[in-house]
């Protein structure tokens, strides 16, 4: 007995360095995901300046990173799957790392745009397959697994709220190209960890959807397209021609899925009415910050001519926010049922955006501070309940691919938000910021009927989920 003790004593000894080693591994791919969210955003400025790049062209910087990202999220996470979850999260790691070596080489705008969008062919790899390592190593350990999933949860929080100010940072010393450099000694680390400690994962066959894949990507091009394209010149051919391409193919993409036996979206998701709402809740959610996001750093560098350093600490409440906005919310979900809770989150974020309606090019700091904490605090809140109520609403079995298809319509949303927000902002200056404030108001309204329709009153929650804003 004595020596079985030991044993298993000496399980546990050698079980937790490489669990931590994996969480640590994982974390460090997600950091790199989340950090090129926020960091990206105060250096447009520095960029649009240094290469001439109009706001139209810096709406591209952003959003094919975003793009990439969302119509290979699924695709992706099934090829790690079926080469296995290491292999693929090595792979999402290199092809960040040389990405982003691209990106602060990038000789023009083109260039750049084309590294950001390999960027997000990493990041589609990186997150589903982290999370796939993270289940294995925690085994059948559920609160092993959650606090894996926690510790994850928060790399990507704090790289969120760190963003800015190393953002600022960084440019303000090192130039713009640095925020890219920063990327490679964080993959490498990445790269070495996974090698050296992190068990492969067992692969799975999987039927890929490449038609699907292919009008996925062409629908949200010519969607996107459409509206950079708008900027200035109205409803030109080539707006046109891009909204066609854009009906054409999502159309084309629907029949796909209709008919294809492993979809890469199964369409009878959405006859659960909880899956449905908390889908369009992503996308309004993203739709707004993302947007708002992108204007904030023009609107402050550019409109009030403050530094990147500054710029980034302006906007240092809004991560830190969601944050702890995130850790009440589940501590409240306890006490309050998820429908409740995701409409008074998404109520509060919208009072949050209209408190910004009204700045202009002389607003002090302390008039915008309320919306920078308002926002954030009710955004984040809704946030988990949103990914707990589309979880709930369909079988565990398919909970991944559920997952997978929320995180895509959200970076698909982000991607039309700050094309949207920046073609507002590009055309009107001030005006266009301040008409977005209000659209964002709006559109978290409307989400919030949408879920106090489509979400079950009576749900009452043991515990939430954490979920990256």
């Amino acid at each position: 007995m004595e020596r079985g003790k030991t044993e298993m004593h000496g399980t546990r000894k050698e079980v937790k360095p490489k669990i931590g080693l994996t969480i640590l591994a994982t974390s460090l791919g997600f950091v790199l995901v989340q950090l090129d969210v926020s960091i990206v955003n105060i250096a447009l400025a520095r960029i649009g300046a240094d290469l001439g790049t109009p706001v139209a062209g810096l709406q591209w910087i952003v959003d094919s990173y975003a793009l990439a990202f969302a119509a290979l999220l699924l695709s992706a996470g099934a090829l790690g799957d079926q080469i296995g979850a290491r292999k693929g999260f090595i792979i999402g790691f290199a092809a960040f790392v040389a990405a982003s070596l691209g990106c602060g080489l990038a000789p023009g705008p083109i260039a750049l745009i084309v590294a950001r969008a390999f960027q997000g062919i990493g990041a589609a790899l990186l997150v589903p397959c982290s999370l796939a390592l993270l289940n294995q190593a925690a085994g059948n350990d559920a609160r092993l697994r959650t606090r894996a999933v926690s510790l994850w949860t928060a790399s990507g929080s704090v790289a969120l709220a760190v963003g800015p100010i190393l953002g600022g940072f960084l440019v303000a010393s090192l130039g713009w190209r640095s925020i890219f450099l920063i990327n490679i000694p964080i993959g490498l680390a990445g790269i070495f960890l996974t090698q050296a400690f992190v068990q492969e994962s067992a692969s799975r066959h999987h039927t890929f959807d490449p038609a699907g894949q292919l009008f996925a990507i062409t629908a949200l091009l010519g969607l996107v397209g459409a509206v950079i394209f708008s900027e200035g010149s109205g409803f030109s051919p080539i707006v046109w021609s891009s909204l066609i391409v854009a009906f054409i193919s999502g159309a084309a993409f629907v029949l796909v899925e209709s008919r294809v036996s492993s979809p890469m979206l199964p369409l009878d998701f959405f006859r659960q009415p909880a899956f449905t709402a908390a889908t369009l809740v992503g996308l309004a959610v993203n739709f707004t910050v993302y947007g708002v996001i992108f204007i904030l750093g023009l609107y402050l560098q550019r409109i009030r001519g403050y530094s990147p350093v500054m710029s980034g600490l302006i906007l240092l409440p809004v991560p830190i926010a969601f944050l702890f906005s995130n850790l009440f919310a589940a501590w409240m979900a306890r006490a309050t049922n998820l429908c409740l809770l995701m409409v008074i989150g998404l109520l509060v974020g919208a009072a949050g955006y209209w408190s910004l309606n009204s700045i202009d090019a002389g607003t002090s700091y302390l008039q915008m501070l309320p919306g920078f904490v308002i926002m954030p605090l009710g955004v984040g809140l809704a946030v988990p309940c949103m990914t707990t109520a589309l979880l709930t609403a369909v079988p565990g079995s398919r909970s991944g691919v559920a997952s997978g298809v929320l995180n895509s319509v959200r970076q698909a949303g982000g991607a039309l938000g700050v094309a949207t927000y920046g073609a507002l902002l590009n055309d009107k200056s001030v005006a266009g910021a301040q008409l977005s404030f209000s659209i964002s108001a709006v559109l978290l309204i409307l989400a919030a009927a949408v879920a106090a329709i489509g979400v079950k009153r009576k749900t009452v929650l043991p515990s939430l989920a954490q979920s990256e804003c």
